[in-house]
């Protein structure tokens, strides 16, 4: 492991991510390298060392501090990730979320003095309830000259476009999250009924209230709990990339000068989409329906 920020190139990228559980942990490549070259999957092998990668867990939790995990070159830019010293389920201790911030604080701030242009805060680390999206450090480092992004408006630009264009009904859970509401609110422009599951009509009405007072209609609340799930949204990288990205990405390949932290920007929605097209990704689905055509 290296202390992130250690090596004399400066990256442009930055994907700030955290250790996923005990298991994923094992995963890494600097742990065993032919097995972290494979898709994980959970194998008996790995069993005997659990509790001592349970032990560096914790050694992690006392001492470590952020790192660098692994790099990659994408047309002659060197990209990074940063991993913050910290296993998914801390993420909801309560007592544990102002190291965690300070861990992500600390990034930041060593890639805004490295020259960093672009940071993108992976899963947990952009948290609403740990610091709205980012927005806690923004707001507390507004001269901030690296790009904070959380990278969801690609997210949820690749759900989107995989609807249906005659679709007229969606049924929509997770409706009054960061991604529910991004969803819902571009749906009903486009005249897309969209059934919200939400035990809360608070929350519902919030986004129901954001939404053209013409468009609201097509905003309806519902909390029956039967529904089917389908697959998680993703997107193939360019054939010319060398590693794994992420949807900060994007950001960073524009030369977008703003932060993209809090609430997802609806308006923007389609523009990320034309522009992650135009740089070479491809929705994964489209992807391999184009391999099997071959």
């Amino acid at each position: 492991m290296h202390d992130a920020g250690t090596n004399k190139r400066v990256p442009d990228f930055v994907f700030l991510a955290h250790v996923v559980d005990i298991m994923s942990a094992m995963h890494s490549p600097f742990v065993l390298r032919s097995f972290g070259s494979t898709p994980f999957t959970t194998r008996l092998f790995l069993l005997p060392m659990w509790p001592f990668t349970f032990g560096v867990m914790l050694v992690m939790w006392a001492r470590s501090k952020t790192f660098l995990f692994s790099f990659y070159n994408l047309r002659g830019h060197l990209h990074q990730t940063w991993v913050v010293p910290r296993f998914g389920f801390q993420y909801f201790l309560p007592f544990a979320t102002e190291g965690i911030n300070k861990h992500i604080e600390e990034a930041i701030l060593r890639a805004d003095r490295l020259g960093v242009k672009v940071l993108s805060l992976a899963a947990l680390n952009k948290n609403e309830a740990l610091n709205g999206g980012g927005t806690l450090f923004v707001n507390k480092h507004p001269n901030l000259k690296v790009r904070v992004v959380h990278g969801n408006t690609l997210t949820a630009a690749v759900i989107l476009n995989e609807i249906p264009e005659e679709v007229k009904e969606v049924f929509l859970t997770g409706a009054t999250s960061k991604l529910g509401r991004a969803i819902a609110l571009y749906l009903c422009r486009k005249r897309v009924r969209v059934l919200m599951l939400t035990l809360s009509t608070e929350r519902f009405q919030k986004v129901q209230k954001e939404a053209p007072t013409e468009f609201q209609k097509y905003l309806v609340q519902v909390t029956k709990r039967d529904c089917t799930y389908g697959d998680l949204a993703a997107m193939r990288l360019p054939d010319d990339v060398e590693g794994l990205g992420s949807c900060g990405v994007v950001h960073r390949l524009e030369g977008w000068a703003h932060h993209e932290v809090g609430a997802i920007d609806v308006d923007r929605i389609d523009l990320v989409w034309k522009a992650a097209l135009k740089h070479g990704l491809k929705p994964v689905k489209l992807s391999t329906k184009k391999e099997k055509e071959k």
